[in-house]
């Protein structure tokens, strides 16, 4: 059917769960915005992580709000712009429900009790079923929950591997809509992104199994491991970094204790080129989030090492991963499911990436007390890494945790860290 009838079967007051990311339905999106403008929506629910300019552009219109309310599970640069614009109005910024990456099936599908999935597949394939492409992730659990389940084919997306289908029999309503996908520019890396990715690389041993993030860091790390044997990927984020290492022959997962010769992720983010990589790979896999992120899981990867970034950390040693100058930036995605998991693994290790300093040098990433919550406890805490070294946290007490995290501060700030 037509995007305009398909969004017509979305009833006032749904609570609606939203694919993440590159999976978000542009037609799907539009007509639903358009029914919103006219008033023949109310009280409906958007319940989410990671929205692109394709929502931005439509259902989290900010004017849309009261009939359509942003729940969002995690921040991007649309939500932050909707909340500066709100500090402005005086109105309230876009809800946040904090959770973990990997509960976030369990919250919405059991706790929220979504009722109505929109995302984005891939064409159908001889067996009746559609592939989840770039989001299995929560779009997975979902698609067999939701009383409706829009699908919006799109020949752009890549089929994917795994356990990343929706069957024929679970689907609503189909619309076919061919769009490029939205595609995630490249990051322009400073020198101290490679200075940490360079102390990060150095922590890796030959066979390790990787998770990493989004972001300058994590592929600066990526082009760091160039001269790295036999790697393997365990991550929730697909990226182009991750499958320029395979392309290199530099990850084969010839190494791995789970899933051995399979890349394991749950999303993907990266480039036209990147996801035409991916699609049908034989040798990646895309899983849902409960699976992947999974502390328990993840630990069955022996050598695993997770890489991902905070925004500040404490002399104690715990992380701020998403709020900053008192806003929301983000959430706290998968981090600590990563953290737990990658520190439980034989032979694991957990590293946060941080840069030294903030606001053009002015401000330190390392304080004596958070201004935000706590995304990875002290207690969690392994190596943390900044352009100037390296500090491994376990078996430190609070005094040496300070020191070695003092000791990797920006220079200029080290003094007042040690007073």
């Amino acid at each position: 059917m037509t995007a305009d009838a398909a969004a017509a079967l979305i009833p006032d007051g749904a609570r609606i769960c939203m694919a993440l990311g590159v999976a978000q339905p542009p037609a799907l999106l539009e007509a639903l915005a358009a029914r919103a403008a006219r008033g023949e929506i109310e009280g409906a629910s958007l319940y989410y992580l990671l929205s692109t300019a394709t929502a931005g552009q439509s259902v989290l219109r900010r004017e849309l709000n009261g009939r359509l309310r942003p729940m969002s599970l995690f921040h991007s640069s649309v939500e932050r712009a909707l909340d500066v614009e709100a500090a402005k109005l005086g109105a309230s910024s876009v809800d946040i429900l904090p959770v973990a990456f990997s509960r976030a099936p369990k919250m919405l599908c059991d706790e929220i009790g979504v009722d109505t999935l929109v995302t984005q597949v891939a064409p159908m394939d001889a067996n009746g079923e559609f592939s989840l492409g770039t989001n299995i992730d929560y779009a997975h659990a979902a698609a067999r929950r939701c009383q409706r389940v829009i699908v919006e084919v799109n020949r752009h997306m890549p089929r994917t591997r795994g356990v990343s289908t929706i069957p024929l029999s679970a689907v609503t309503a189909i619309v076919e809509h061919d769009r490029p996908l939205v595609e995630i520019p490249s990051t322009v890396r400073r020198p101290e992104d490679d200075a940490i990715a360079a102390i990060i690389a150095g922590l890796i041993d030959d066979g390790a199994c990787l998770q990493m993030g989004i972001g300058a860091v994590p592929e600066a790390v990526c082009a760091a491991l160039r001269n790295h044997r036999h790697l393997g990927i365990h991550t929730e984020l697909m990226t182009p970094g991750l499958a320029a290492l395979m392309k290199s022959g530099v990850v084969d997962n010839s190494r791995k204790t789970l899933h051995p010769g399979k890349t394991v992720f749950t999303f993907a983010m990266g480039d036209a080129p990147f996801y035409d990589f991916i699609g049908d790979h034989p040798d990646i896999e895309g899983h849902p989030v409960s699976y992947v992120n999974d502390p328990a899981v993840i630990a069955r990867n022996a050598n695993m090492v997770s890489v991902n970034a905070t925004l500040e950390i404490d002399l104690q040693g715990a992380c701020n991963s998403e709020v900053m100058n008192g806003r929301q930036y983000s959430a706290a995605g998968g981090q600590l499911d990563f953290v737990r998991g990658a520190s439980a693994a034989p032979g694991g290790k957990s590293i946060i990436a941080c840069h030294s300093t903030a606001a053009g040098g002015t401000v330190s990433r390392i304080v004596r007390t958070l201004s935000g919550p706590v995304t990875t406890p002290r207690n969690d805490i392994h190596v943390v890494v900044t352009e100037f070294g390296a500090a491994d946290l376990r078996g430190k007490s609070i005094r040496e945790r300070a020191e070695a995290l003092t000791a990797i501060a920006h220079p200029r700030f080290r003094d007042q860290l040690s007073g």
